[in-house]
């Protein structure tokens, strides 16, 4: 059999190296069209911020090692142009001579990956991207004598290269068409994010989007002018699938290549993998696109099995993904409230601002967790986490748990890991869980931050349970303080009617709420407290 592989990198190199364990007969070709075959994407903007100090870090396998090892035909620099399917060959460049040729072979697979998006604006000629190690080479050159930056996006890549040129002592700016940075958060989770951005001195300019470069400037569409020695473009990617297009393989609404759960395109004996397929969301079932490392290193493995002929089922994808900006991580799983709001899908929500480990327990540091739950049948749609230690265990615990159909109710019964250094005898998981029965059972109701106005529109008193020392300190507008140890004695300086109770993160709120209802009070709390919705109003404000 010979297999051949269009690119390298996570997906190409992930299928021909199990096909080798797989099938030590097979005939494997790998065209890989840039310098590089096998490369950490993922580690590029650290190279250029210097916490990858050595270039020679990124380069995880050669042409040469590959094929001492792996015993893998490794072609660097030979773009494929076209592809036949019915007379099963690709048509080959070798980019260092001009010459071409044709590549005949009986399983093809496709991992061209994505492409960033690069729009057609005057001057963008001078914009730099981040995809390959030759992308990285010209960013480092152009960085090592920049004293301004404009990134343009504020996405994954965009904050991550704005963070490492900040760090390089480069006053970066990130402009960012959208209202706030790191779009799969909803506002009050992306807020702590922009706040840590700024804090270390990166300008955001948000809601606006460049017209043109210059040599020494961006212009805005606001019309002002950011001066920028260096612009990268970070808007996003796209699926590279003009050669499956082109050779008539089916194309979803994305743009991505279409593909079975064993990762066949539309025509017989042609896969695809990685950024350059469409997946099915877990949530929906519909197609989507998600171009994260992970996903294509399975499919890479998964292909390779189903090539040679063993059971296997490509799993629905969640999106979940994590990026760490200075001191601050973010983390996510599954749907946000923005797109469920959007797609018209009922839900429920649940905010909470625990402490990473034991609070007794020297460096415990608090962060902002969101569950959101389908409120019939009690299944996470989505998770969302903000804060230092502890947010990559979390989130990685809430997707495994959406794998598993757990339902959220039951997340309190998870035997999780426990000493004061690495968590709670309740951890932040089990809490939640703890949130999402009160919730089923009808023992709490809760009102969202953006609901606040509605709430009191209806005529609702706003009663702030938290001490004196933290009312004057900041409130929300129009609450009363009744601390929440002198409301038993109190209650009736409450005027009659329903109740909105709020503290600093739900907790103490909860509490007020049972001691409300059951001197007969219509009372609700606020979710995720005063902290959400602070950060909600700075998030919006921005």
């Amino acid at each position: 059999m010979k297999v051949v592989i269009v690119g390298g990198v996570a997906g190409g190199m992930s299928a021909a190296t199990r096909l080798r364990r797989l099938m030590e007969s097979a005939e494997i070709v790998v065209l890989e069209r840039g310098d590089h075959v096998s490369f950490a994407n993922c580690g590029l903007p650290y190279y250029v911020g210097g916490v990858i100090p050595k270039r020679e870090s990124l380069l995880l396998q050669t042409p040469e090692s590959l094929a001492a090892r792996f015993r893998l035909d490794v072609r660097v620099r030979h773009e494929v142009i076209a592809l036949d399917p019915e007379n099963r060959t690709v048509t080959v460049r070798a980019l260092d001579s001009g010459r071409e040729y044709v590549e005949p072979f009986d399983e093809l697979v496709l991992s061209t990956g994505a492409a960033p998006i690069v729009p057609p604006l005057p001057g963008v000629e001078r914009a730099l991207v981040v995809r390959d190690v030759a992308d990285v080479d010209r960013l480092a050159a152009a960085a090592a004598d920049a004293q301004s930056a404009v990134v343009v996006g504020a996405g994954f890549i965009g904050v991550e290269m704005a963070e490492n040129l900040v760090r390089k002592g480069i006053s970066t700016t990130v402009v960012g068409r959208g209202p706030q940075v790191l779009a799969p958060l909803d506002v009050e989770m992306a807020a702590p994010v922009a706040a840590e951005m700024c804090d270390n001195g990166i300008r955001l300019e948000l809601g606006v989007e460049p017209v043109g470069i210059d040599a020494e400037a961006v212009t805005l569409s606001d019309r002002r002018v950011i001066p920028a020695d260096l612009v990268v473009m970070a808007i996003g990617v796209r699926p590279e699938s003009a050669l499956a297009r082109d050779a008539g393989l089916a194309i979803g609404s994305g743009g991505g290549i279409v593909v079975d759960d064993r990762l066949r395109t539309s025509a017989p004996h042609i896969y695809a993998v990685g950024d350059v397929v469409e997946k099915l969301d877990a949530v929906t079932g519909q197609s989507m696109l998600v171009p994260l490392a992970n996903a294509a290193n399975r499919q890479g493995r998964l292909v390779a099995d189903a090539i040679t002929g063993l059971t296997v089922a490509d799993p629905p994808a969640r999106g979940t993904a994590i990026i760490g900006v200075f001191d601050v991580r973010a983390a996510m799983t599954g749907w946000s409230e923005t797109r469920l709001r959007a797609a018209g899908r009922p839900f429920r929500v649940l905010h909470s601002h625990p402490l990473a480990h034991a609070g007794y327990y020297p460096g415990a540091r608090a962060m902002s967790m969101k569950l959101l739950i389908d409120p019939e049948t009690d299944a996470i749609l989505g998770a969302q986490a903000v804060g230092g230690e502890g947010v990559d265990k979390r989130i990685d615990v809430l997707a495994t748990a959406m794998a598993g159909e757990i339902p959220a109710s039951r997340l309190m019964d998870l035997e999780l890991a426990y000493a004061p250094q690495f968590g709670s005898a309740k951890d932040p998981v089990n809490m939640l869980g703890y949130m999402a029965d009160n919730l089923r059972i009808g023992a709490l109701r809760t009102v969202q931050w953006h609901e606040i106005d509605e709430v009191i529109a209806a005529g609702s008193h706003l009663v702030d349970v938290r001490s004196p020392e933290k009312f004057a300190a900041g409130s929300i507008p129009g609450a009363r303080n009744i601390p929440l140890d002198e409301l038993r004695e109190r209650v009736d300086e409450i005027p009659q009617g329903s109740v909105l109770v709020f503290c600093q993160v739900g907790q103490r709120g909860n509490s007020a709420t049972r001691v409300l209802t059951q001197r007969g009070r219509q009372a609700v709390n606020l979710d995720g407290g005063y902290r959400t919705w602070r950060d909600a109003i700075a998030g919006q404000s921005r």
